[in-house]
């Protein structure tokens, strides 16, 4: 099938990733076809598959990319030195990150069962990259006798999991602003591993 006069890969595709993600996160990763993805897009449905074999490889380039995003702008944005400030500057970036974006969030969590063996492993592995810097934080701390943790594996999972549940509650104009969250999330987070 030829192109679409004025149709361009670089926009196609990118729009087709972006509808796809708030359809997904909107309906449900199996609720939603192919053809509603290309009608919200406004392409024929044979046209998806120039930019995606299938919907399963769709649904892992959109949580691979997040967790790639993640990864990266966690490195560009750790603050190194003493576990305390890096502890801190974990719980504020891991709240500003995600509240950008919810829906990608969301996916992460509530999708990840739709992907094959292969698929899962990939970004399973990913996850555990990033959980392996708040591990790796609070090993450090523990080291240096201000954090008191039990088991650091744990403690890194229930932070994650208080952090990302932000997602579910927060809403643009409520009654906290995203830097009162933060305040509040670091306070809690810091007495929960103090020496």
């Amino acid at each position: 099938m030829a192109r679409k006069t004025g149709s361009h890969s670089e926009i196609t595709g990118p729009r087709i990733r972006d509808a796809a993600l708030k359809l997904f996160a909107r309906h449900g990763f199996a609720a939603v076809s192919m053809r509603q993805i290309a009608a919200e897009v406004g392409v024929q449905a044979g046209a998806l598959y120039l930019y995606t074999p299938d919907k399963e490889t769709l649904l892992f380039d959109l949580l691979k990319a997040h967790m790639d995003d993640l990864l990266a702008a966690w490195d560009a944005d750790d603050p190194g030195g003493a576990p305390v400030a890096r502890l801190e500057g974990f719980v504020r970036f891991h709240i500003r990150f995600n509240l950008e974006r919810p829906d990608a969030v969301f996916l992460s969590y509530m999708e990840l069962r739709n992907l094959g063996a292969a698929n899962f492993a990939a970004i399973e592995a990913l996850r555990k990259t990033y959980e392996t810097r708040l591990e790796t934080i609070l090993r450090d701390g523990q080291g240096a006798g201000v954090f008191a943790l039990p088991d650091t594996k744990i403690a890194t999972l229930a932070i994650i999991a208080m952090l990302t549940g932000v997602n579910t509650w927060y809403r643009e104009g409520g009654r906290l602003s995203r830097a009162a969250v933060g305040d509040l999330y670091w306070d809690m987070v810091r007495k929960s591993v103090a020496a």
